[in-house]
């Protein structure tokens, strides 16, 4: 009877425990994990688990071990934030699978997936038409991401005021965190001369931008480090 007690203790426990850790990792833990995310919630589910039930470990041992790897996982989160290179290290990124409405077998490969994966993927996002995809990108997360092509996209009110044109590139990044995408530049032949001309448009620099997209429109859409936001909206 005592041993029963004592596991449910232990295991009220873990369930709190756990809950604490989660919160103080944040919300992205139980949304999109990327790698290392994964990673730490399969090691922090095991030694929860041991927590919970295994009387022969001792408590104290299981607690550093919660301890060392949750503090592990919010440093390397915070880590991320601020480096680019390191995020693309340990996360990856982003594969594009279908491009101007052609499949990329080398990038299936690369990903482990099929054609009947992918169709599954693309039926996930209600298209049953593959012809009807533009651009297809598998995330980090695992998800697909679908640009439609135009005659296939959800007509708005904007679309019904002007002409769609014939074709529209695909959003391209030019600046994150601050950096310039120096590579993306080169790729869609962009000049780092027109990038600064836009910005000295608005008055601001490089190291001013949080992040900076051309649009399909071809527009720059920029979004800085300081918003001017004193009451931002949140849902509690």
């Amino acid at each position: 009877m005592y041993e029963h007690f004592i596991i449910f203790i232990r295991s009220i426990s873990a369930f709190i425990t756990l809950l604490l850790i989660t919160r103080i990792l944040g919300k992205q833990t139980l949304s999109n994990m990327n790698f290392h995310e994964f990673v730490t919630a399969v090691i922090l589910g095991a030694i929860g688990a041991n927590f919970a039930f295994n009387e022969k470990i001792e408590v104290t041992h299981l607690l550093i071990s919660l301890i060392v790897f949750t503090g592990t996982s919010y440093v390397l989160a915070k880590l991320l934030i601020r480096n680019r290179k390191l995020r693309k290290w340990t996360e990856g990124t982003p594969t594009v699978l279908i491009e101007d409405g052609k499949i990329l077998e080398e990038n299936l490969k690369k990903n482990n997936l099929t054609l009947d994966s992918m169709n599954q993927l693309l039926r996930q996002k209600d298209i049953f038409d593959i012809g009807e995809v533009g651009h297809a990108f598998l995330e980090l997360n695992g998800r697909l991401s679908v640009m439609k092509k135009d005659m296939h996209r959800n007509v708005t009110l904007k679309d019904l005021q002007l002409k769609a044109s014939a074709h529209k590139p695909v959003p391209i990044e030019l600046i994150m965190d601050g950096q310039i995408l120096v590579g993306n530049l080169e790729n869609n032949h962009i000049s780092s001369d027109w990038l600064h001309k836009e910005l000295k448009v608005i008055g601001k620099t490089v190291q001013e931008v949080f992040y900076a997209v051309k649009g399909s429109n071809g527009q720059l859409y920029v979004d800085f480090f300081k918003d001017g936001i004193k009451h931002p909206v949140d849902i509690e």
